[in-house]
């Protein structure tokens, strides 16, 4: 069942196209996220949903009925700003309270809710504490349980997690996904973060230019790019450009790949870090290149790799084991392989 429908959405500014005839179908249920770049229309799609943006055409359902010109107020949803907007007057009980309140619902029945919410959300000992008195982590989950009270049909997340360090960010991600399949919520979830949107959507629409570029699942995103924006903002992939010959394009010893259909005389190749097999001493095979730089990442360690090309250096990187890449130095002669299985072409763009 589609929860949410979007049908030729376009929004216009001066000669910007923020939306660019976008459709788009989530179903009941699913958390999909919107993943790009500053400006590619990820928020734009988001707040229209949400009825704080207006499409200058084109029509938006949720839940089979037609909002388009229906009031943000009016429309069963809830929100979660990248800020927590929390009243800093109200406690957390409070705060959670305030949807169902300004609703008039019966006091046992917001009792109820609340409580069950902070359960939920995992929030019950702050409970009675000031936004001033919690954690920023703290303040997100509420912001959610908030979001959550009226049991909105869609739950719109706006960047909610931008303004938390990487720990807290990590965890309250792994939260979020596990309340929202708890509660079944369809969910549309905005993000810059490729690393974030892949571990918490079901699906992934990748925005660029007021378009959705690829939309997949996680895995499908990661291993099969269909356009060369994606394979460049999903996956930290390398990219070489190279010239077509004999209707091939390849890096010396380091791979040789069919050149990809429209290519005529240049393609742009991608491969990500960890597909670069790097091996030092005798008897290694592959295309010869300089260790650059070592970066120790614990588990992983980046290698920043020159290779000599005709007329100029490529700069790659490839991501290794730590325990491997350890007895490989820094400023080493070493080689590299890059499997064809795992390198998408794509011609070079206009």
């Amino acid at each position: 069942m589609t929860a949410v429908s979007l049908r030729g959405v376009t929004k216009q500014y001066g000669t910007v196209h923020a939306l660019d005839n976008i459709s788009l179908d989530i179903a009941s249920g699913e958390l999909l996220a919107l993943l790009g770049p500053s400006g590619c229309g990820k928020t734009t799609l988001l707040r229209s949903v949400a009825g704080l943006v207006h499409p200058d055409s084109g029509a938006i359902e949720i839940g089979g009925r037609d909002v388009s010109g229906v009031a943000t107020r009016e429309r069963p949803i809830g929100m979660v700003f990248q800020s927590y907007a929390l009243f800093p007057n109200m406690t957390v009980r409070e705060n959670i309270a305030f949807p169902l309140s300004v609703r008039r619902r019966p006091e046992a029945e917001i009792r109820r809710r609340v409580d069950d919410l902070l359960d939920l959300v995992r929030l019950v000992p702050q409970a009675d504490r000031y936004p001033n008195e919690i954690s920023g982590g703290q303040a997100q989950r509420c912001a959610l349980g908030r979001a959550l009270a009226p049991a909105p049909d869609v739950l719109l997340l706006d960047e909610p997690l931008s303004a938390l360090d990487a720990l807290v960010r990590g965890r309250l991600r792994d939260e979020i996904r596990r309340v929202q399949q708890l509660v079944k919520t369809t969910a549309l979830y905005v993000t810059h973060d490729q690393s974030e949107a892949m571990a918490i959507a079901d699906r992934v629409a990748v925005m660029n230019h007021g378009r959705i570029e690829q939309l997949a699942v996680p895995a499908e995103l990661y291993e099969e790019p269909s356009t060369s924006f994606a394979a460049t903002f999903v996956g930290s992939r390398n990219a070489v450009e190279l010239a077509v010959v004999d209707g091939r394009i390849a890096l010396a010893e380091a791979f040789s790949v069919p050149a990809p259909v429209g290519a005529a005389e240049r393609a742009i190749a991608f491969f990500r870090p960890e597909d670069v097999t790097v091996a030092a001493g005798p008897g290694a095979k592959g295309q010869p290149a300089t260790v650059e730089l070592k970066v120790y990442l614990g588990a992983t360690t980046k290698m920043h790799l020159a290779i000599p090309v005709e007329g100029g250096t490529a700069r790659l990187y490839a991501d290794l084991p730590s325990r491997d890449a350890a007895s490989i130095d820094q400023g080493a002669e070493v080689r590299i392989v890059v499997d064809p299985a795992h390198i998408r072409a794509f011609p070079v763009p206009d």
